[in-house]
């Protein structure tokens, strides 16, 4: 399974028109798409920074679609009021557990790491031996993923909760953690960000 990123920051006072497009037009467009599997949508209100994500059954079907996405993501970019474009990222999915779907009010914190392209197979055992056990006993937890570009030596790794308080509850645990892997591996930490789930439907199996 593969995945692209879509990262845009917008207007705040017209979020709300912005996110209604993407719900509204965006993503029936590029589910009907050949290899399409779904979509999520990750935001900040308060600065109109959004994350969406398309997951696609093959490699091949995910650039095949590269330019009949173009004209949505434009789409978007006015909706939201963008001015800088768009930033366009395509991943491997390399885990995935779900503990049960996200309600409504769910929020997710991405953790965004780089390094040596070397780190990349042992940052992905370590997601699924040491990360995963830790964070899905953490209260509210809902899913966790993990997406990988080899080449680049950058990971992203995406843990939902059933809402913001839980989020912040986990916090200080997930950073302690955070320190602990981010030294192990010698990788950077490019972002940390705390953000909303607008929807999420991206249908990807379990790969835990």
């Amino acid at each position: 399974m593969y995945v692209r990123t879509t990262e845009v920051r917008g207007d705040p006072t017209r979020i709300g028109d912005g996110l209604r497009a993407i719900r509204e037009e965006v993503f029936p467009a590029v589910s009907e798409m050949d290899g399409c599997v779904g979509m999520s949508l990750l935001v900040d209100r308060e600065t109109a920074r959004c994350v969406a994500t398309t997951s696609w059954q093959t490699e091949d079907a995910m650039q095949a679609s590269a330019d009949l996405v173009r004209p949505l993501r434009d789409r978007a970019e006015r909706a939201l009021g963008a001015t800088g474009g768009s930033k366009v990222h395509q991943w491997e999915v390399a885990v995935v557990h779900r503990d049960h779907a996200a309600p409504d009010g769910a929020c997710a914190r991405l953790t965004w790491l780089s390094g040596d392209p070397g780190m990349v197979d042992r940052a992905i055992d370590i997601y699924r031996m040491v990360i995963l056990p830790q964070i899905q006993e953490f209260d509210g937890f809902c899913s966790a993923s993990l997406m990988i570009d080899r080449e680049a030596g950058r990971v992203v790794g995406t843990a939902a909760f059933d809402s913001r308080a839980a989020v912040e509850a986990s916090r200080e645990a997930t950073a302690g953690i955070r320190e602990r892997i981010v030294r192990e591996l010698g990788a950077t930490v490019d972002d940390v960000e705390e953000m909303e789930i607008a929807f999420a439907h991206l249908h990807v199996p379990e790969m835990a």
